[in-house]
């Protein structure tokens, strides 16, 4: 059978892909200069932007191409509005990331052609992966979302903690490949198809034939599913490697893993719970509620302790998760909704963070909490900028986008009967506040000592990133509808 390939369906990826193909012939023959390193980010910067313009114009248009078809109903790439939101949300999120890459190769200790090719790669698996409506498409696209990040993570030329950060990595993406490929091998088996609404017709349709499908078997194949996302996303209890890994590879990778990574992550669970495993949600729905009470959790407490910016930012971005997951522990009619939601607002504050994070550090400081006293004396622009992303995470006005998002995700799991969930959930928000106040209130105490890095200095992408992140932030607390309308 020919299938016949719908190229505007596909352009967002095929428009990354291209760029990094592009990336890699400019490095092998442009000559490695300041101007050739320049080159290179913008035409990584032009291929994330002509991609994001393609997803803006599919969604005006109101088109929802598909290709990859073997039926006018089972086909493998769909662009939905789950593929247009998520889209959306990663390559914002790559802007950002780009940018911040300019900045970290202006060091000229990583090669920027094999940099810009690895990030463009990850992008093209992230915006695929939404997209993806068949387990051969899912497991290629995630994989291609992990592969190039663990050799970005110790591209970092004589940096020991890079490399030890990619060598978890690395481990880590394996073993979870490998349990989720069992899980994904069972669902084969007993459905006989790889393609997402074949599966759930065959277990809805198993359903009423007694003993058809072995319920054992398929409680198992559910489960290493989970667990093979959970490590994807830094869930308890396969959450150990996310600080070290955050610490050791460079700023830009950390919030390329906490975003972005994360982000399809997520992407990969929701189309497969919703669109294969719709009908066998008591199966699945008790565990995802344990992983997100445990994620959040053990996240914020370990954040309690942390005393690096990147770490705290790290446990952060593990709690983090269990409020994305929580929604899901529900299987409400708008459980996705209210977790993409909460996905696409985090994204905005977090990609802030990290940009704030990597400013500071360029003054010379150890990347302390310690090292940020002061910091709205010496820089009261990031100073405002960080205090302002801090309190979104914390859900504090005048960061009203993180309320917003609580606020749906909390209505979310009332409304879904899992009052323990709320309760826990309200509890991990109280502990959270803790930190996140205690960061922003160094911003504005006095140092007596002497400042260990002074006045940090601002280059322009840095700023510009920055600035992205703010409005974006801002935006979403004055207008939440903007996200909330999209996903509902």
């Amino acid at each position: 059978m020919t299938q016949s390939i719908d190229y505007g369906a596909i352009a967002a990826p095929l428009i990354l892909a291209v760029a990094a193909g592009l990336v890699l012939l400019l490095d092998a023959f442009l000559p490695s200069t300041a101007r050739t390193r320049a080159t290179l980010g913008l035409v990584a910067l032009a291929g994330v932007l002509a991609a994001l313009a393609v997803l803006v114009a599919q969604a005006a248009s109101g088109a929802r191409p598909r290709t990859f078809c073997v039926d006018r109903l089972s086909c493998s790439f769909v662009v939905d509005g789950l593929t247009l939101i998520f889209g959306g949300v990663v390559l914002a999120a790559a802007v950002v990331v780009v940018l911040l890459s300019w900045a970290q190769l202006a060091e000229r200790t990583i090669p920027p052609g094999e940099w810009y090719f690895l990030l463009l790669c990850t992008l093209t698996g992230a915006v695929t992966l939404p997209a993806s409506r068949d387990l051969i498409m899912l497991v290629v696209a995630l994989e291609l979302v992990s592969l190039p990040v663990f050799a970005l993570a110790g591209l970092k030329r004589y940096d020991p903690r890079g490399s030890e950060a990619a060598l978890k990595l690395f481990l880590v993406s394996v073993i979870s490949t490998a349990v989720m490929l069992f899980g994904v091998s069972l669902l084969y088996g007993l459905t006989g198809s790889v393609h997402l609404d074949r599966i759930a017709a065959g277990l809805s349709g198993a359903a009423g034939a007694a003993g058809e499908v072995p319920a054992g078997v398929l409680t198992v194949a559910v489960v290493l599913v989970l667990a093979g996302f959970a490590f994807k996303v830094a869930a308890v209890p396969f959450h150990f490697w996310a600080a070290d890994v955050y610490q050791g590879a460079p700023v830009p990778v950390a919030a390329l893993l906490s975003v972005i990574s994360k982000a399809a992550g997520f992407a990969g669970l929701i189309v497969l719970l919703t669109l294969a495993l719709p009908g066998r949600a008591a199966v699945w729905t008790p565990v995802v509620a344990v992983l997100a009470a445990l994620t959040m959790t053990v996240g914020n407490l370990l954040a309690l302790r942390q005393r690096h910016a990147v770490r705290l930012l790290a446990w952060s971005s593990v709690a983090q998760s269990g409020y994305i997951l929580a929604p899901l522990g529900v299987a409400g009619r708008s459980a996705a909704s209210a977790s993409i939601a909460y996905l696409a607002i985090y994204a905005a504050m977090n990609m802030g963070a990290f940009a704030v994070v990597m400013l500071a550090g360029r003054a010379g400081a150890r990347g302390e909490l310690d090292d940020y006293r002061g910091l709205a004396f010496r820089a009261p622009v990031p100073a405002l900028a960080l205090a302002f992303f801090l309190l979104c995470l914390a859900g504090l006005p005048p960061g009203l986008a993180g309320l917003f998002a609580k606020v749906v995700v909390f209505r979310e799991i009332v409304q879904g009967g899992a009052g323990w969930l709320a309760v826990v959930m309200a509890v991990n928000t109280v502990i959270g506040l803790y930190y996140y106040i205690a960061w922003t209130a160094r911003l504005f105490t006095p140092s007596p000592l002497a400042e260990p890095g002074g006045r940090p200095a601002r280059p322009l992408v840095v700023t510009a990133a920055i600035g992205v992140a703010l409005v974006i932030s801002l935006a979403f607390s004055v207008a939440p509808q903007l996200v909330l309308s999209a996903v509902g």
